[in-house]
């Protein structure tokens, strides 16, 4: 099979890296891809997110299967050209795509089939807004409506900050957007990874997340610093409990509305005394859990997700090991606010490249035959063991041998699940 991916982010560098171990991939491309994913596929240089250029490449490239990978080309339909040009596409429709791209839409949906989420309000100026969050008090949540890349959530620990917060989006930080504010949720966070095909939800594995920005988790959110998997925290039962009062009566819903969703659907869970409330739900994998999920899976995933996009999912199955895997994220200086990018990384030719050890590559680019940083989050250090202490070692010890002054990086990720 001739394969196209979509993205040029640590998420498509770990699909990208499992589906070419799948012996149906006969010609890999990613697009735009990066340094990583240019050791082992070709990268291609096209707009994304506009789908006559994506389904002219297809075409003009012999493609039999293309895997979306962020949010931004799903938000633009790109998937609804492909499907209607009869191209076997993995990513959900731009009308199911709104499960991601707003979170009112995502509310209403779960008003409808009564999923378990925090109360809400809507404002589309800023003054109602600030009246709202004053009359509730804080510790608050409020978030852009629209996609802001992982960092349009503030979870305010006063009304002041959460003034700000609205002030911040209001001015137009993630474009032209409304505000919702949220019931703060406490607990635990953990994610659920469900494959659709508009009829059959197959689970396809849990993480946890690690948002903010510093060790204990301090600081503000950022698009994720490192993650594990599987997270212990989501038992059998637990996910059963999700699948019946959340994701399936969630499903249901999108297909009476005439928009079934197909894809990857990405659960953001809050846990508290043995019950599930939704956070929000993503359309994609999720970055760095996508990391963690793809070192497990490995190969197979190839098949998983040609099932839901031909509408197979009952006859498919995912083959766990027991084993765990945990990615730390490398980021530039200053991020999530501003940082330089340019500064050369050193000691990534002489890393190993295993079903057990891995760099994945986010914000890199070659550049005179270097790799430079080009983004925030610029590598993903994985490692996977027969426990999560042995993934953690495997994962820092990639960390350290890594020589880039201008990156840093959290040194405790996996601290809830890990001994102490």
């Amino acid at each position: 099979m001739n394969i196209l991916i979509l993205g040029g982010g640590g998420r498509e560098h770990a699909l990208a890296w499992a589906i070419r171990q799948n012996p149906k991939c006969d010609r890999l491309i990613v697009a735009p891809g990066n340094a990583g994913i240019a050791s082992f596929a070709r990268c291609a240089s096209i707009n994304i997110d506009s789908p006559a250029d994506v389904l002219t490449f297809a075409e003009e490239h012999a493609i039999d299967f293309v895997v979306i990978g962020p949010e931004a080309p799903l938000a633009a339909g790109v998937s609804d050209a492909l499907r209607e040009a009869g191209l076997p596409v993995f990513g959900p429709s731009r009308a199911a795509a709104q499960l991601e791209a707003s979170k009112t839409f995502t509310k209403e949906v779960c008003d409808a089939c009564d999923a378990p989420t925090a109360a809400w309000a809507r404002f589309t100026e800023a003054a109602p807004a600030c009246a709202y969050v004053s009359e509730k008090g804080a510790p608050i949540v409020v978030k852009a409506d629209g996609l802001a890349a992982g960092k349009g959530v503030t979870v305010a620990e006063t009304v002041a900050q959460a003034h700000e917060a609205i002030a911040q989006i209001f001015d137009g930080e993630f474009g032209d957007t409304s505000v919702v504010i949220e019931e703060f949720m406490d607990g635990e966070e953990a994610s659920f990874f469900i494959l659709c095909d508009g009829k059959t939800c197959l689970p396809v594995g849990t993480a946890q997340d690690h948002k903010r920005v510093g060790d204990g988790d301090t600081g503000p959110n950022t698009g994720g610093m490192g993650a594990y998997s599987p997270a212990p925290i989501l038992t059998e039962a637990l996910q059963d409990q999700v699948m019946d009062r959340i994701v399936r009566p969630t499903m249901a819903e999108m297909a009476d509305r005439g928009m079934p969703f197909q894809g990857v659907l990405y659960a953001g869970l809050m846990i508290k005394d043995g019950q599930a409330r939704l956070v929000e739900y993503n359309v994609r994998f999720g970055d760095p859990e996508c990391q963690v999920l793809m070192m497990r899976l490995g190969g197979q995933v190839l098949d998983l997700l040609l099932a839901c996009a031909e509408g197979r999912l009952d006859q498919a199955q995912v083959t766990w090991a027991e084993d765990h895997a945990l990615t730390v994220v490398m980021a530039a200086n200053g991020y999530p606010g501003e940082y330089e990018k340019g500064s050369v990384i050193n000691g990534l030719s002489n890393l190993p490249e295993t079903s057990f050890e891995m760099v994945f590559h986010a914000g890199t680019k070659d550049q005179d035959g270097q790799v430079v940083a080009s983004g925030g989050r610029v590598l993903a250090c994985t490692g996977r063991g027969a426990t999560l202490t042995e993934a953690h070692q495997r994962a820092y010890d990639l960390v350290d041998r890594i020589d880039w002054p201008q990156g840093f990086c959290r040194r405790d990720i996996g601290w809830r699940a890990l001994p102490h």
